[in-house]
């Protein structure tokens, strides 16, 4: 069997729940600096063993066949060699679960190109941040952070995370950090099963924001002039934010016409 593509090693692996897990891979050949947000490609041939918890695959794989597909990186930019992806687990998927039964020392295919348009060197200086995410979509937003919070003290940073329980939220503790170390930063975690342990917000990310939080607990207003906006995550979700968005004279980014509303949906 040919596996002359694979080209990087597992260093590190966090199960954040049975779906939900960090991985970290060490590239043979580092790669060249990339932009906060961007993203590459991962890949496994389909004879690799899928993890214990998947299940049938709605397609099955090619055995021969390299699977590949892209993630977010969550590394800061300057991290060329070991690089760092926060991965869900699709079950009946080829690929993620794949990558699940991957342990430390195995090998994996990953990308020479690294690409991506959600990328927060885009904004203005001195323009307020928020970034909106449910699920795995909280990946673009680690890189930015890890690259970029100490260069932009004049500006507001607002991460809202969205998940069902407590344990959904990936990088809970690396955030909470963050808003006691940064005057300039704050999270503002939101669960919608939340048990009786939790004294945080306990809605939806739509409904948050249409509770004007930003507005009365920040002081930050949805003005396009003065705050952009990337919203990251499932479909619905940014499907509804970005609705609510254009009601504030919001446009999507194109780079070929700016806007002020970045959109990856995952």
């Amino acid at each position: 069997m040919n596996i002359q593509e694979y080209n990087a090693t597992v260093i590190g692996k966090v199960m954040i729940t049975p779906d939900i897990m960090i991985l970290t891979i060490n590239a043979d050949e580092a790669r060249s600096e990339f932009e906060a947000g961007q993203n590459m490609l991962l890949g496994l041939y389909g004879y690799e063993k899928r993890s214990s918890n998947s299940e049938p695959e709605l397609l099955p794989a090619e055995a021969n066949k390299l699977i590949k597909r892209p993630y977010s990186i969550a590394s800061a930019k300057s991290e060329t060699r070991q690089l760092e992806f926060y991965i869900s687990q699709v079950k009946s998927g080829q690929l993620t679960s794949r990558l699940f039964n991957l342990t430390i020392g195995d090998r994996l295919y990953l990308g020479t190109k690294i690409s991506g348009l959600f990328r927060l060197d885009e904004t203005p200086e001195g323009s307020d941040i928020v970034m909106v995410a449910t699920g795995t979509g909280i990946a673009p937003y680690i890189s930015f952070l890890r690259s970029h919070i100490i260069e932009r003290p004049e500006s507001k940073m607002v991460v809202i995370q969205g998940a069902a329980h407590l344990w959904d939220l990936g990088y809970y503790s690396e955030l909470t950090f963050l808003e006691k170390t940064y005057a300039n930063f704050f999270y503002v975690p939101t669960l919608t099963d939340a048990d009786d342990r939790w004294d945080g917000y306990q809605l939806c990310i739509e409904d948050l924001l249409r509770d004007e939080v930003l507005q009365n607990e920040f002081n930050i207003t949805p003005d396009p002039e003065r705050t952009h906006f990337f919203v990251s995550g499932k479909p619905e979700m940014v499907a509804q934010v970005s609705e609510w968005l254009h009601d504030y004279g919001y446009t999507r980014h194109h780079p070929d016409d700016p806007g002020e509303l970045y959109v990856e949906e995952f």
